[in-house]
C-alpha cells in the first residue's frame, strides 16, 4: 500500500486537490470542468446547492442566471443567503460558459456595482 505525502494527506483532509491533479489543474481553469465539483470556487456546499436546484452538470449550468439562482436557493431554503453566494455563482457559470475560472470575488464589484445602480436587489430573507 502506497503511503501518502504529508502534503497530500493534508490537501485530502481540507478537501483539496493535489497540486498537479486534474482537479487542480481544472479548478485553475487550465482544464475544462467536466464535474460542478471541478469548477473553481465549488466545494461541498454549493454542491448541495446547486442539487437542491436541480443543477447536475457544468453543461446544465451555463446559460443560467446568477440573479435567478440566488433567488430561487432562498426560496427553496427558507433562508437568507450571504451575497457572496451571488458572487459564487456567477463566477461558477463564467466558468461553465467561457472556462476562464476566476475568484469568486472577481464578481463582487459587478454585484457591488449593480446594488449602487438599483439593478440588483435580491435581498437575504
Amino acid at each position: 500500500m502506497a503511503m501518502r505525502t504529508k502534503k497530500a494527506s493534508k490537501n485530502a483532509d481540507l478537501g483539496m486537490a493535489a497540486p498537479g491533479s486534474r482537479a487542480t489543474l481544472t479548478q485553475m481553469g487550465i482544464l475544462p470542468a467536466t464535474r460542478l465539483r471541478d469548477l473553481r470556487n465549488i466545494g461541498k456546499a454549493m454542491c448541495k446547492d446547486f442539487e437542491l436546484l436541480g443543477i447536475a452538470s457544468v453543461a446544465q449550468l451555463a446559460g443560467c442566471s446568477p440573479d435567478d439562482l440566488y433567488t430561487r436557493i432562498q426560496q427553496i431554503t427558507g433562508s437568507g443567503h450571504d451575497p457572496c453566494v451571488w458572487d459564487t455563482f456567477a463566477a461558477a457559470i463564467h466558468q461553465a460558459e467561457t472556462g476562464e475560472a476566476l475568484p469568486w470575488w472577481a464578481f463582487t464589484t459587478v454585484r457591488k456595482a449593480r446594488a449602487a445602480n438599483g439593478t440588483f436587489s435580491l435581498q437575504r430573507r
